[in-house]
């Protein structure tokens, strides 16, 4: 029973990484055909963030009452610069993209997030790199693999290839704004920058979680001040079309109310989780699972096609990403041998520190001391 039970909360980070993957390509599917039947992009964005924090907000208030530490400048300044990099840039220039090219394109290229996450983290000293390490060397070469197979992406595409649900189907081949091979470089671009503001959220929602440890508040703070700049950005943006802010109850509803809640206030919710027991790192390397799925639901659904080049680049792809994987798993190993406790409890439990204090040290997942901070009494000690 003991066994079993640690067995599963080991695996429970690994289970939410693969769950939230799912519900990310349902809702590259649900949106990329959303935006093609004219839906604005930017007002998706505001309206999917304001349906995030009014469906996190009752639960942050009553889950974390008491426990949420004080807002300082530095904190909210960070929420902003988390705000600002995913809710407005990265999902902007994300569904702007996928639009331009398509769905499983899109998905299969932000897969150089994890590699891009692990440079930024090496950068700031996150991670730690031993050369003669072999686990430190799969991950570096994990990072060249993924680069590598993303760069044929771009450069090459080949003929499509044809699966057993595709044939005698027209397939849609991306760059709708009649661009051509300029609209689907257009839209390259803008999904790699997505990318890397994608890996600097990550890293910054890392941080910040170690001066605010409250998952919940901070979701629903992400997303409100997000709605707040997405807003003005939208506001701007569609000055000459308002009828954009028109929604019906049809596909560009459920689009809002799915991607509000799965992919912004679950998503952001459940990765802080595991960002701060895992890292950064670890949160970004399922996104291969992602990819297939998207690719296969938007060729049945979309009818989009799949080209040899992306075939084989998210092929190069996925074998450097599990080369990253395999060597965050050596580190986890390793950290956990030195005396770390619950490793992969989801969500990060706490230990009294034995003298009826109420003073609780949280422990990274990773085997290290972060922060001590003061329960409240236990009248409002909901987690």
């Amino acid at each position: 029973m003991g066994m079993g039970w640690k067995v599963l909360s080991n695996a429970k980070p690994y289970l939410a990484m693969v769950l939230l993957q799912v519900g990310f390509a349902g809702m590259y599917i649900v949106a990329v055909s959303s935006l093609k039947g004219g839906m604005s992009h930017f007002v998706l964005v505001v309206y999917r963030n304001i349906v995030a924090t009014i469906v996190m907000a009752p639960f942050a208030l009553y889950f974390e009452r008491g426990l949420r530490p004080k807002m300082t400048i530095r904190i909210f300044i960070k929420i902003m610069g988390l705000a600002f990099l995913e809710p407005v840039l990265d999902q902007n220039l994300y569904f702007t993209g996928a639009q331009l090219t398509s769905a499983g394109f899109a998905s299969a290229l932000i897969n150089i997030l994890p590699a891009v996450t692990f440079v930024l983290a090496l950068i700031l000293r996150m991670e730690k790199v031993r050369m003669r390490s072999l686990h430190s060397q799969a991950k570096i070469a994990g990072t060249v693999l993924t680069v590598a197979g993303a760069v044929l992406m771009v450069l090459y595409h080949g003929p499509a290839v044809q699966f057993p649900w595709t044939k005698g189907q027209h397939h849609v081949t991306g760059g709708s704004d009649g661009q051509g091979g300029a609209g689907w470089l257009k839209g390259t671009i803008m999904v790699m920058i997505a990318c890397l503001a994608w890996a600097c959220f990550f890293v910054l929602q890392s941080s910040t979680l170690r001066e605010y440890p409250a998952e919940l508040s901070l979701t629903v703070l992400i997303c409100g001040v997000g709605s707040l700049m997405s807003g003005s950005v939208a506001l701007v943006a569609e000055r000459r079309n308002t009828h954009a802010w028109v929604i019906g109850f049809d596909t560009r509803l459920f689009t809002v109310v799915y991607a509000g809640i799965v992919c912004s206030g679950v998503a952001y919710y459940v990765q802080g989780i595991v960002s701060r027991q895992r890292g950064p790192v670890f949160v970004t390397a399922f996104n291969p699972l992602c990819m297939i799925i998207t690719a296969v639901m938007g060729s049945i659904i979309l009818k989009e096609e799949i080209t040899r080049g992306s075939v084989i680049g998210a092929a190069i792809i996925v074998v450097g990403l599990y080369f990253l994987i395999w060597g965050k798993s050596k580190d986890d190993v390793s950290q956990a041998s030195g005396g770390s406790k619950g490793a992969g409890d989801l969500p990060l439990t706490s230990a009294t520190n034995g003298h009826g204090s109420g003073k609780h040290e949280l422990s990274n997942g990773n085997g290290g001391h972060v922060f001590d901070v003061e329960t409240p009494p236990a009248a409002n000690g909901h987690y």
